[in-house]
Order: structure tokens, then C-alpha cells, then sequence
């Protein structure tokens, strides 16, 4: 019987300028991450954001990626930059993601003893939910990778895979995880 998988779709996250945005685009990526996280070597400003998600062009999902940022520093990025969709990295309630009125993901990071069926009905209302490595300090970008097969395969939310993603392993993790999309960053 023939496999009936879906391709998975791809997200390169931490994208810092627009050549960088054109080069994923022109590789076929259906996302590209901007990062609105100052302790990040990946953040970007409002202004080079802006330019980036222009430069994409209006087929290629733009997300922004916030770390327990506050309600007026999301609604000022939103006002200057055209995001389709907003990804959590913190300790952010179900209610101050939603509040936006745009779709958007709940990152979790695969910390040991966690409950992903829990944390999936907790987050019922998110588009996707991405599962990234846990580093204890760090809210994602580790480079690391956690252990796919100890991921449930029965979320109920569509299911992103991030965490040491590279060349060498994408496959791999797709082929465990049967995820909704692959989440790249420092692993391009």
C-alpha cells in the first residue's frame, strides 16, 4: 500500500535579512520566521522586518516569533509588519495569544515529565503547536534535538517539529514524527 503521508511543510525560522528571506523563498519554503526577540542572535527590527516580509511576496507565510513580550511591543510590530501568523515562545496564556485575532502557535519545549496532551488541550485554539528541544534558560534556538519518538502521535493541533533540524536529519525527524511542518533555524 502506498504511503499517503503529506509533505511536510517548511519554516525557516530567524531570518535576518532579505536576501537570506529570497534565497528560502527561492528554495520553496512555505514560512519564514522573524524573530522579535532582543536577546536573540536572530532578532530583527520592526524596519528590517518590514522589508523582509515585503520582500516574500504574498504566498509565502510571514511569521513573528515573540518571547514573553507584552501586549502593546506585539500590536507595535503588528502595525509595521504584514505577519499572517504569530508563534509564542513563553510562558504566554491561551488568552493573550488569541487576543490578536490572527492565527498562531504555542511553542513547547520538550522538557521532561511534560504532558504534550495537556499542554495540546490547554492550547486548543492554536493553529499548530511546535515541539522544540528544552534547554533550561533558553526559550528556543538551542540547536539541540529532542528525542522524536517520545512525542505523542495523536495531538489533537497540528504538530511543527523544531529543535536541531539540518540537512542531515529533517528526513529523519519527518519520518518519526509524521509532522503538519519542520521548523529550521540554526540548522539551515
Amino acid at each position: 500500500m502506498a504511503d499517503r503521508r503529506k509533505a511536510a511543510h517548511i519554516k525557516i525560522c530567524g531570518i535576518t535579512s532579505v536576501g537570506d528571506a529570497l534565497s528560502a523563498v527561492q528554495l520553496g519554503v512555505n514560512a519564514i520566521g522573524l524573530v522579535f526577540y532582543a536577546p536573540s542572535p536572530r532578532a530583527v527590527s520592526i524596519r528590517l522586518a518590514r522589508d523582509i516580509a515585503r520582500a516574500t511576496g504574498p504566498f509565502v507565510t510571514t511569521v513573528g516569533l515573540f518571547v514573553n513580550a507584552d501586549k502593546d511591543a506585539v500590536e507595535a510590530v503588528l502595525q509595521q509588519v504584514p505577519l499572517h501568523v504569530l508563534q509564542f515562545h513563553g510562558d504566554e496564556t491561551p488568552l493573550f495569544c488569541k487576543q490578536f485575532h490572527r492565527p498562531w502557535i504555542k511553542a513547547v519545549r520538550m522538557k521532561p515529565g511534560i504532558d504534550i496532551h495537556n499542554v495540546a488541550q490547554l492550547y486548543a485554539d492554536a493553529d499548530a503547536v511546535l515541539l522544540d528541544s528544552y534547554k533550561e534558560g533558553v526559550p528556543g534556538g538551542t540547536g539541540e534535538m529532542f528525542t522524536w519518538s517520545e512525542a505523542p502521535k495523536n495531538i489533537k493541533v497540528p504538530v511543527i517539529v523544531a529543535g536541531g533540524l539540518n540537512s542531515g536529519n529533517v528526513a529523519a525527524a519527518i519520518n518519526v514524527m509524521n509532522p503538519y511542518a519542520v521548523d529550521v533555524s540554526g540548522g539551515c
